[in-house]
């Protein structure tokens, strides 16, 4: 695995940062830290003019995230020029405009944060690496939940273990740096 070999995006992609996961009493366990690493992100994306996508996941009927429901608005709301994506799979570019949007860009390197860290971050990323798109992930801007006791008896892991897991999953393709901070954006001029 990569630790801290490119540093710089051409797009900040926030996967599943909707209010079920990250507000309230049904929030992940690091979802303090996280708000602060995504705000962090996005005011550094901002501030560089760089493509913002936000993938929003749409979850079953009854589910927390559930389309139209408190739960599944985005925590961060896009600003105006800013992309809203919508899923209904763990992978952001599986039926959606997300490659589209990054190609229409320029994308060459992107910052992907959010939640959560076993599934749709990681789903996203690796789909975004087989892509050709160079992938960021900061260690503190991703999570998702402890993962409880399974088949056998084995032992619950804790949120923070399976977010490891899920980073070293991703293998050598992916630049990994410490925190949200160490990226850097930067914008490429348009292919259209």
């Amino acid at each position: 695995m990569t630790f801290i070999e490119d540093k710089t995006a051409n797009a900040l992609v926030v996967v599943d940062v909707q209010t079920a996961f990250i507000a309230g009493s049904a929030a992940i366990p690091d979802h303090i830290q996280l708000q602060g690493a995504i705000e962090t992100l996005l005011a550094s994306a901002r501030a560089a003019g760089v493509p913002i996508i936000f993938v929003q996941n749409d979850g079953s009927p009854g589910a927390p995230d559930e389309p139209d429901t408190d739960g599944w608005q985005l925590f961060f709301p896009a600003k105006a020029g800013e992309h809203v994506v919508r899923k209904s799979l763990d992978d952001g570019f599986d039926g959606t405009k997300l490659e589209h949007l990054l190609t229409t860009y320029g994308v060459e390197s992107l910052a992907i944060c959010g939640m959560q860290s076993e599934m749709c971050v990681a789903a996203t990323a690796r789909t975004a690496m087989q892509k050709g798109f160079s992938v960021i992930l900061a260690h503190d801007a991703h999570a998702t939940y402890d993962v409880p006791e399974g088949p056998g008896g084995s032992e619950p892991v804790p949120a923070r273990m399976a977010a490891r897991a899920a980073e070293w999953s991703l293998g050598d393709e992916i630049s990994l740096l410490g925190t949200a901070t160490d990226i850097s954006f930067q914008a490429v001029n348009p292919a259209c």
